[in-house]
């Protein structure tokens, strides 16, 4: 399968069973890549930087929990910090809202796929890995409107298969991706 060239930014949402497939992808990026990659996570609301803490023991390449107004680099992986959205000023900065719970979650995977399709067109990836609710398909659906590429997680290997399993129902995904192979694919771009 030939990957797209042109991305400027890869967008994953995940909740229940997601950070163990976001550490394996994490381990065998390489410590250098062109593309910055930012994290939706659901968490506790004061979970604090622990998630940045752990994640950083896996790679060289940069973790940043964005901060309002945080400006985009290539070679980082970035985190939505607890209890906050995250929405795209532009392709070069970042900005927290703290508006109503969407799907239950602040940080809504929803909201930053929609912003980033809004903003990145068809120069973003959005992939969606393990979760227990809906959020995120909405979003997905918003880059595929915007000619941007879906990934999807495939449900057989996803510890809570709904979130993944949903979206493969509703969305004309771009490709099924498992937890080993996801850095290959991230690389090739």
């Amino acid at each position: 399968m030939k990957l797209p060239t042109n991305m400027e930014l890869i967008v994953i949402g995940g909740s229940a069973g997601s950070l163990q497939v976001i550490i394996e992808m994490i381990k065998n990026l390489d410590s250098k890549i062109h593309i910055p990659i930012l994290l939706v996570i659901h968490r506790k609301a004061q979970s604090g930087d622990i998630l940045k803490t752990l994640l950083q023991q896996f790679t060289q390449i940069p973790v940043v929990e964005v901060e309002d107004k945080t400006e985009i680099e290539k070679n980082t992986i970035y985190i939505v910090p607890a209890d906050y959205h995250l929405l795209f000023e532009n392709n070069s900065m970042m900005s927290l809202d703290s508006s109503e719970k969407m799907n239950y979650s602040r940080p809504s995977i929803d909201v930053t796929f929609r912003s980033a399709a809004e903003v990145y067109g068809e120069n973003v990836i959005g992939v969606l890995l393990s979760g227990a609710n809906a959020d995120g398909v909405e979003g997905l659906s918003y880059i595929k409107k915007y000619n941007g590429k879906v990934w999807i997680q495939d449900p057989e290997t996803a510890e809570v298969d709904y979130m993944p399993r949903s979206a493969i129902e509703e969305i004309d995904y771009d490709l099924i991706i498992s937890p080993h192979n996801l850095a290959n694919y991230i690389k090739q771009l």
